[in-house]
């Protein structure tokens, strides 16, 4: 074979070769390049997508600059504002209703410390009167013979009040401090029954009380209006801080008088909110009441939904029952430990004499005249 063929064949299978090896490194930086944008490109698109995830506004409800907040809608959802709803129930409309926040700080607040102070405190002071003054006596010592203050029904009505508000008042403190002071003693279980039980109590004696209450009212209200002899009585602190003052009254004085109403009112007061609150919903109790307080020259608010309602009717309940409480341990004390003979009055309905005359001296002058005058009747009639 002449040598320039052989040459020629030699460059001709390297030229091929070469066009092979260069071919291939083209694919592979060819294949490179297109992995390497690739990933590029999706970390790119990864890298964008955290950024704008981070950067995306808040949505949440309240966040002051959210897209998707309504500053308008939740102001008026934390106000109390009613919206509208499809059931029958139109107060479930109202979302928060932030007026109880304030009934809870007042009820765990001042009303449970304050009610508490003023029954110790009471309790206190009459311990600290009856120190320095001791049991009021009968100066003149009993005479042996008695007179009839109450008759058998007039008893029989004040009993049934003052029990019932026994009842009622102690289940009543159960419920705002029997948790604290029972707990302790009976474990939880143990106070969930007591509590049930009182609460049962407390609805049913309910009505006791209501009736003794207008019991004494028909039979007394005669007896406690005003007369010029009460106004010597109280100038005179009713003898009851001088011994041997003996000031005037006739059958109720002018501190049974204060008392009556305090009980007719108070008590009013007490089964009128509890009416309330044990038929809910029901009543417009204190709309009625600052309508008609605001025509004095007041501006309470009169569109009260059923809940604030409620709430009202607790805490006056709840008030007013402690100052009731707080007046009855007054009463408690100068019926029974604080003055002699006081108890036969309400016991057997039969005072000392001595007693009536020196406590309600123009009764006493009353009945003797009334017996004279049947006595003259009597001795007429036989002449």
């Amino acid at each position: 074979m002449p040598k320039s063929t052989t040459f020629a064949a030699m460059m001709t299978n390297y030229a091929a070769a070469c066009t092979r090896k260069t071919a291939a490194i083209f694919l592979l930086a060819f294949v490179a390049m297109f992995l390497t944008g690739s990933f590029s490109q999706t970390g790119s698109s990864a890298q964008a997508q955290t950024q704008a995830q981070t950067q995306k506004p808040q949505s949440l409800a309240g966040a002051p600059l959210g897209n998707d907040s309504d500053s308008d809608l939740w102001r008026a959802v934390k106000r109390g504002d009613r919206g509208s709803v499809s059931i029958s129930d139109k107060k479930s409309g109202v979302l928060i209703q932030s007026g109880g926040q304030i009934f809870r700080d007042i009820r765990n607040g001042p009303m449970f410390t304050y009610g508490a102070a003023a029954i110790i405190g009471v309790i206190a002071i009459l311990s600290l009167f009856y120190m320095l003054r001791g049991r009021i006596r009968i100066d003149s010592g009993k005479s042996n013979v008695t007179v009839t203050r109450f008759n058998s029904f007039e008893r029989f009505s004040h009993w049934l009040l003052a029990v019932s508000f026994v009842i009622l008042g102690l289940s009543g403190l159960n419920m705002v401090y029997g948790k604290y002071l029972l707990t302790p003693l009976v474990g939880k279980s143990g106070y969930g029954d007591i509590a049930m039980a009182g609460k049962w109590l407390h609805n049913f004696v309910a009505f006791a009380f209501i009736l003794g209450l207008v019991l004494i009212l028909l039979l007394w209200i005669r007896h406690n209006f005003p007369n010029r002899h009460d106004i010597i009585w109280l100038l005179k602190g009713g003898g009851m801080f001088t011994r041997g003052s003996h000031p005037p009254a006739k059958k109720f004085n002018a501190g049974q008088k204060i008392l009556f109403w305090l009980i007719i009112f108070g008590g009013a007061s007490i089964a009128l909110s509890g009416i309330s609150l044990m038929f809910p919903f029901q009543l417009s109790l204190f709309a009625d009441t600052f309508e008609i307080v605001n025509r004095l020259g007041f501006n309470l608010p009169t569109e009260l939904t059923g809940i604030e309602e409620m709430q009202l009717s607790l805490v006056w309940h709840s008030i007013a029952s402690i100052f009731m409480v707080c007046v009855i341990i007054a009463h408690i004390y100068i019926g029974s430990v604080g003055m002699e003979g006081a108890f036969d009055a309400m016991g057997s309905g039969e005072v000392d004499k001595n007693w009536a005359k020196e406590h309600h001296s123009v009764w006493v002058e009353e009945l003797e005249s009334k017996e004279r005058a049947k006595a003259a009747s009597k001795q007429v009639a036989a002449e």
